[in-house]
Order: structure tokens, then sequence, then C-alpha cells
């Protein structure tokens, strides 16, 4: 099993530069990042330290976020936010010149919570073409951009499945951007009431990532009672080649511990 680590949710009791090691340490060879900075153009100070650690640690960086704002204090995107429409267009160079620099191929665009002040149809339409934007900014470096559904957010639009891919459907057709796919998070697809299987059986060949956690409690996988093997490995049954990425709330001493048993009972 390919699995990378989001060292923005796991490792946390460590400094952001030092979780990529951490995760090496750990046993795993590739990871993945929410926005890594506090703005979306960073310093190339930033950025260079940012690359160097993922570079010094010997892992692969399998993902990265687009800036989605302030995450502790409730945003989640910036591709349907009026307002902060040249913020977003201006992060898009800075994530495709690191994932130029470290081979990263996969880039999440979190879609933006609800403004009381605009319409849906307003936001909507701004977030096409964001997304259109965004995915001819990472087109060059042969990259994707990662459309997910999300829960815990109350104004956030996209909560199921079938709600992402008409989001994905409206780009490639207004614009013929190709390299947008959906990013199943089984976590949040089943606290949202979606029908996990079904979506696996009619969209897993076309996933553009999956990430997991288990529910209830967002924690690692057997802690709760959501079937995850079952659901991977039908995915890989059905054509999901890539990546499965931890996302998950647990702390470091025990974040791995799941997995730890899983590779003794492989042996």
């Amino acid at each position: 099993m390919t699995y990378t680590v989001n060292c923005s949710i796991l490792l946390t009791e460590l400094p952001l530069l030092e979780r990529p090691a951490a995760a090496k340490a750990a046993g795993f060879d590739a990871v993945e990042f929410w926005w890594p900075f506090e703005t979306s153009v960073p310093s190339d100070a930033q950025v260079t330290e940012f690359e160097t650690a993922i570079k010094d640690a010997g892992v692969q960086l399998t993902g990265l976020n687009f800036n989605a704002g302030n995450m502790p204090a409730g945003d989640r995107g910036l591709v349907s936010w009026k307002g902060r429409c040249s913020e977003f267009k201006d992060n898009i160079d800075v994530v495709a010149g690191i994932g130029e620099h470290l081979g990263c191929k996969a880039f999440n665009a979190l879609y933006g919570n609800r403004q009381d002040e605009f319409t849906p149809e307003e936001q909507d339409e701004l977030a096409a073409k964001n997304l259109a934007a965004a995915a001819a900014g990472v087109a060059r470096i042969g990259g994707t951009v990662l459309l997910e559904p999300v829960s815990g957010a109350p104004k956030y639009p996209l909560l199921t499945a079938e709600d992402a891919l008409k989001v994905i459907a409206r780009v490639k057709a207004e614009s013929g951007a190709q390299n947008i796919k959906l990013l199943a998070d089984f976590y949040h697809l089943a606290v949202n009431g979606d029908d996990v299987e079904s979506v696996i059986e009619n969209h897993a060949k076309d996933f553009g990532h999956i990430q997991i956690a288990d529910n209830p409690g967002r924690g690692a996988p057997g802690t709760g009672n959501l079937p995850l093997g079952e659901w991977i490995a039908r995915s890989r049954e059905l054509g999901y080649e890539g990546y499965i990425g931890l996302e998950y709330k647990e702390p470091q001493e025990t974040a791995f511990s799941w997995a730890i048993r899983q590779r003794a009972n492989a042996n």
C-alpha cells in the first residue's frame, strides 16, 4: 500500500519543517501538505526553506493545497471567495513552482464557504473561472487540480461527491480543461452521509486522490467503524493507482501504530 502522510494534520507536535523527516523516520516515503504558508505569495526564502525540508528528509511531496485562507478560523478555500480573486490567481504560480521543483503533481483547491453578501450563482461562476485558471497553471508541469467535498464547515457547499463532480463537469465544459479531478476523502464523504460504496463503484477509476480517516472522531484507521481497508481495496480493483493520503488526527506517539501492525501481519 502506498501511503502519503499529511503533515499538516499529523505530527503537529513538531515544527512544520521537521515533520517530513519524522514521517520518513516512521517508515513513509511520501508526504502531503495543506498550504504551509500564511500568505498566498510567501517570500522566496520561505519557499526555499520548505522545499529544502522535503528534499533533506528524502521524501516525495505528493500533494499540496492551494492557499485556503485561515483554516483555524474557519476558512475553507479561496476558489469561490469574491474579493480575493487576485490573491488566488497569484497563488497559482507559487503552487506550480513548488510542484515543479519537487515533482509534485496533485494540487487541492478548496472551494470556499458561501458568502452572505453574494448569491451562490455569483460565487459558482467565479469558482469555475478560478478552477480553470488553476488547471491551466499546473498543466504546464503535468499537474492535476483536485476538488473535494468537506464536512464540518457549515457554509461549505460541496458536501457529496456529486456536488464536486458537477463543478468539475462545468469547468471542463466551459474551459476545456481536463486536468481536474475528484479528491475522494472517505471520511468527509461518510460524515456527510454520501454513499461511499456507490461513489467508489462509479468513479474510482477517475479519482484524482484518496484521503482517509476513521469515524467517529477523524482518528487513525481502526479507531472507528469505517471499512477503510475494503474501500481502498475496491478502489484499487476498479483502477485507482494513486497514493492514499493519511489525513487524520492522532498523537505522534501512536500516529502510525495501525500501519506497523498491518505490516507485521503481512510478513
